[in-house]
């Protein structure tokens, strides 16, 4: 086999531009031959806009059985996620799956020992750790160049989002329907990379503000405060209701700081360790003279694409995929931690209780209102951002 068939399941915002990307030339080593969704006008833009050999189905798991393809790419709403992942994997299909990888940590376990027993490829549509800039920061990391670190914050609210956006579809910003808001939306990628960069904090303490500024169920303000085995700390604030919000993450090291912003990595570099030559000093308060450097990185931000060539070359030679499916319990669990703190009022440890995570949010799904309301697919550009808009 020197191509992968690929079915993509689910033709909203995502899967729509995941057939586009297959379908371009910077797709390597993969072809686009079936695809399924359950929303008619979907279909008719399948059948209108995709070769005419791509196949349409009505359902994923009706795709799945027809065995038209070597791999499945699922993009549908959150709740479908494990369980056509699961059905994909068990039925000899390897899977790239839309973060989240599930809404819950208790729904990955099958997911990850379907893919173990089935032998299959499971990965996730973690684009972002593509990007240059991220991966020069943990290259720093992993180095230890600068020394420990003491303290990373990360401020993402550029994730403006008007009413209108979540009117757009029945299921959006509900708790039956896409089970969380900004943290389960919008911000898997960043906990994704927070978890990648920094390693998984032992404790959490959240503010989820559910409602704060849209008409709508669930979060879309969060601050929480993370606590990290060595003694490090972090601070993550996230909202989809600030015009025009800030993409800043700021690491504080012994040796200095890194902060990432306006895609650029800037460094300021101490001329020592802080620990052993400016906290033992005789100076009271040393202020030494620093200039930030630009850090350079090798330029390359592949975004999806990236995804989907890595995906389609560990299938065909073993090649390492961008992010394993098993490693999306991590956000996930970052995610659940800051819900069930800010539910509870106090700080939760990690791993968390997820029997007790599980019974509280099917406690508010019990009573959630699914709009009525015409679900739309909206224009993406992910030339800059590599996100929906």
């Amino acid at each position: 086999m020197d191509t992968v068939r690929i079915g993509v399941i689910g033709l909203g915002n995502m899967g729509s531009e995941h057939c586009r990307l297959i379908l371009s030339d910077k797709a390597r080593n993969v072809e686009l031959c079936c695809v399924a969704d359950r929303r008619p006008e979907r279909r008719e833009w399948a059948e209108a806009a995709l070769p005419a050999h791509v196949k349409v189905y009505t359902e994923g798991a009706e795709l799945i059985r027809a065995a038209d393809c070597d791999a499945v790419m699922i993009a549908v709403p959150h709740y479908q996620h494990p369980e056509l992942s699961r059905t994909a994997l068990e039925s000899g299909l390897h899977v790239l799956c839309e973060k989240p990888v599930a809404v819950y940590t208790r729904q990955v376990h099958p997911v990850t020992e379907a893919a173990q027993k089935s032998g299959k490829t499971f990965a996730l549509m973690f684009n972002q750790r593509t990007n240059c800039i991220y991966r020069r920061l943990k290259e720093i990391i992993l180095s230890g160049e600068m020394g420990a670190i003491k303290r990373m914050s990360w401020t993402i609210t550029d994730w403006y989002r008007s009413q209108a956006y979540y009117d757009s579809g029945s299921w959006r910003a509900t708790w039956a329907g896409e089970g969380g808001g900004v943290l389960l939306n919008q911000c898997p990628h960043q906990l994704d990379l927070l978890q990648w960069l920094f390693g998984m904090p032992t404790t959490v303490r959240a503010f989820c503000h559910e409602a704060k500024w849209h008409d709508i169920e669930v979060e879309d303000d969060v601050t929480a405060y993370l606590e990290f085995p060595g003694g490090s700390t972090g601070v993550f604030i996230a909202s989809t209701g600030d015009l025009p919000g800030t993409n800043r993450l700021e690491v504080s090291f012994d040796r200095g700081k890194i902060v990432c912003e306006d895609g650029r990595l800037l460094r300021w570099l101490l001329p020592g360790s802080e620990e052993k030559d400016f906290r033992t000093g005789r100076d009271a308060y040393p202020r030494p003279r620093l200039r930030p450097e630009v850090l350079e990185t090798d330029g390359e931000n592949p975004q999806h694409i990236g995804v989907i060539n890595a995906f389609a070359q560990h299938i065909l030679t073993g090649a390492p995929l961008v992010a394993e499916g098993s490693e999306g319990i991590n956000a996930l669990m970052l995610s659940n931690a800051m819900h069930l703190s800010s539910w509870l009022g106090k700080p939760v440890t990690t791993p968390i209780d997820e029997e007790l995570f599980a019974a509280l949010l099917a406690e508010r799904a019990k009573h959630s209102r699914l709009k009525d309301t015409q679900d739309v697919t909206f224009v993406t550009d992910h030339s800059a951002t590599g996100r929906a808009l």
